[in-house]
């Protein structure tokens, strides 16, 4: 390989040795008219040697010999006429400079270089050596067309919706990978000055609103929106225009990597759900948080889950010391565990199967391990399932939190970030006041404790597990129908990098006791993710994919909020970040309730409990205590067939 690599840049330096002297010949005779007198043809053969070499010094001396000349480009003609200007100019200095200088031989300070010669020298090398190079592109290219026609490749016929600067890019990447399996028919853009022009060899079919038409005209299977800048809006409407017009969607990735020279054909991802947010997502960033994770444990409980083991994910690269990985599910912390060290084989990662509810357990873990930065994720979250299982909750979210959190503050955990939702806000489920009731007691803990504790609140996170998302997928997969519980239920949506950078920066701005919340935009509505995912899978909304309505599940309500009415929302330094303050509630008054919750929660009959968690939080609407709920609701469970009525 490295032989062969030598003999091409051989090859190429001979090339443009050949094409140099041809260029340096041609000067002399264009300046002579075609006959040029017998001194200045010795001038020719005196400095031909020198100037040619110190042309190919210069263009080896910038790498130009290891770059590949099969795809040449505005950038590497620049390259080339700018070396080739240098070498103009220290012909010139040379010029004036050699009667000055001691020891030059005679016929070279004898010997006049006209300067119309090395003027037209300087023009007739750049035409040579970019016709080298495009000779060779050209043939390349040629290739390439003559092997996929040899293969028969079954290529899709694919559209680029975008034709500025990064639909040129695309356009480049795939024409130069012969393999991609596209056949490029056109861009598609909606400035109308560009309708019928030619860019970068492709034309520009039409604007978006003639998808469909330009789709069945050029029997068009694909689309790739390449548009570097387009806003979340813009790219719900193409994606949807192109599913209207059966046609499978692809965006490019973000900005930044394509300004980086990033763009390849293995970045290009289907339009996922992310991008339908109906707002920008939220970079918080979390440079901030660095110094506290440096060279220091840090432990996460529920690590294997999908909050906590993105949380792992941007620990881990921040350095710790190492990293605690606490996880009840035996086969998640595996998972997690065996990725964490793949992504980062320097990293010191503890695997801890434990209960957050056993005190022994945990509290062998903080010993051994002596954690500075504590994030609790571990909890059970389905509300439905917790209306069934009032006892789980509030031994996971209520005792397991207050378990934990203890234990923080008795071996001096520097910080305590705990991760709450926003179900706790006037809650209507069981799942919603456990959290709430947690919540109320790190608020509470903090006041006498020197670990500052601190708890995160924020909405929906899309594509957790068992999030609506996937189950939305795993419906259309299925042929439908998509299961809706009300056609006016909403809901707060943040993705899952959003929701961990959100705790990582709470962890790096907190101070003690505060309760940190996003600011995530405008609730958006159920059915509409719904219709917006049968769209992108190319299908129409209660024609191809009905959407069926089955009313709210146990504990759900139409609407969720971020805080509650006497809590005054303060701002950060973040704009999207703000703070809830309330009043600490008595610590002993708390873990009396606690106390007497988790006695109850170990009895036959759960009907106590909505009770204890109604005088906890007064709040709480307690749904469940209807006589038709609570005959079935004990810690026995349903039958199974009235669970997958709710479920």
């Amino acid at each position: 390989m490295l032989r062969r690599r030598r003999v091409l840049r051989i090859g190429k330096m001979l090339a443009d040795a050949a094409a140099l002297a041809a260029a340096f010949w041609a000067a002399f005779l264009l300046r002579f008219e075609g006959v040029i007198p017998a001194p200045f043809a010795e001038v020719l053969l005196l400095y031909l040697p020198w100037v040619i070499g110190i042309k190919l010094v210069v263009l080896g001396a910038t790498r130009r010999y290891k770059a590949t000349w099969r795809y040449t480009n505005l950038r590497e003609v620049a390259s080339v006429f700018n070396r080739l200007a240098v070498v103009t100019l220290m012909v010139f200095a040379w010029l004036a400079l050699r009667r000055l200088l001691p020891n030059v031989p005679e016929p070279y300070v004898r010997g006049v270089l006209p300067v119309g010669v090395i003027l037209l020298d300087l023009v007739l090398s750049f035409l040579a050596l970019v016709a080298v190079r495009v000779a060779v592109r050209i043939l390349n290219e040629h290739r390439q067309r003559r092997a996929i026609a040899r293969t028969g490749a079954d290529r899709v016929p694919t559209l680029l919706i975008g034709a500025g600067s990064a639909g040129v890019q695309v356009a480049k990447a795939v024409l130069g990978r012969p393999d991609s399996g596209l056949q490029l028919m056109g861009f598609v853009d909606d400035d109308d000055a560009l309708r019928g022009l030619s860019v970068d060899g492709l034309p520009v079919l039409g604007n978006t609103a003639e998808l469909s038409l330009i789709a069945r005209r050029c029997n068009v299977r694909q689309a790739i929106i390449s548009i570097a800048n387009a806003s979340d809006r813009a790219i719900r409407r193409i994606a949807q225009l192109c599913a209207s017009a059966g046609l499978i969607t692809k965006v490019i990735p973000p900005l930044h990597e394509i300004v980086e020279g990033h763009v390849s054909l293995s970045k290009l991802r289907e339009v996922s759900i992310e991008d339908l947010l109906r707002r920008r997502p939220v970079n918080l960033g979390c440079r901030e948080i660095e110094t506290l994770v440096r060279d220091r444990p840090v432990l996460v409980t529920g690590a294997g889950g999908s909050i906590g083991s993105e949380l792992c994910r941007l620990v881990a690269g921040l350095g710790p010391s190492r990293l605690i990985l606490v996880e009840q599910a035996e086969n998640n912390l595996f998972s997690i565990h065996g990725a964490l060290l793949e992504a980062f084989p320097g990293l010191i990662a503890v695997p801890c199967i434990a209960d957050i509810g056993d005190e022994s357990r945990m509290d062998a873990v903080f010993a051994e391990y002596r954690p500075s930065l504590v994030f609790h994720a571990a909890a059970h979250k389905h509300v439905p399932m917790m209306e069934w299982n009032p006892g789980e909750a509030v031994k996971n979210n209520i005792l397991g939190t207050r378990t934990v959190a203890t234990l923080a503050g008795a071996w001096n955990v520097e910080r305590f970030v705990m991760i709450s939702t926003d179900k706790a806000v006037n809650p209507t489920s069981v799942m919603g006041v456990s959290k709430r009731s947690a919540e109320l007691f790190i608020q509470a803990f903090a006041q006498n404790s020197r670990t500052r504790f601190m708890t995160v609140r924020f909405g929906n996170v899309l594509g957790s597990a068992g999030s609506v998302i996937p189950i939305f997928k795993r419906q259309i997969a299925q042929g439908g129908p998509l299961t809706v519980t009300h056609p006016d239920m909403r809901r707060y949506f943040m993705t899952i990098p959003e929701a961990c950078q959100l705790v990582i920066q709470a962890a790096a701005m907190g101070r003690g006791g505060e309760l940190f919340i996003l600011d995530m935009g405008e609730p958006v509505k159920i059915v509409d993710l719904a219709r917006d995912l049968i769209r992108l899978s190319g299908l129409e909304p209660d024609e191809d994919i009905e959407i069926r309505f089955t009313g709210l599940r146990p504990g759900e309500k139409l609407f969720e909020e971020l805080s509650l009415g006497e809590e005054d929302a303060l701002k950060t330094s973040h704009p999207r970040i703000y703070i809830g303050r309330v009043k600490a509630a008595n610590l002993a008054w708390i873990n009396g309730r606690i106390d007497e919750l988790g006695v109850l929660a170990m009895g036959q009959d759960v009907r106590p409990v909505f009770g204890k968690l109604k005088e906890l939080v007064p709040e709480y609407d307690c749904q469940l205590l209807r006589p038709d709920v609570v005959a079935t609701a004990s810690v026995q469970g349903p039958h199974a067939q009235e669970l997958r009525a709710v479920t």
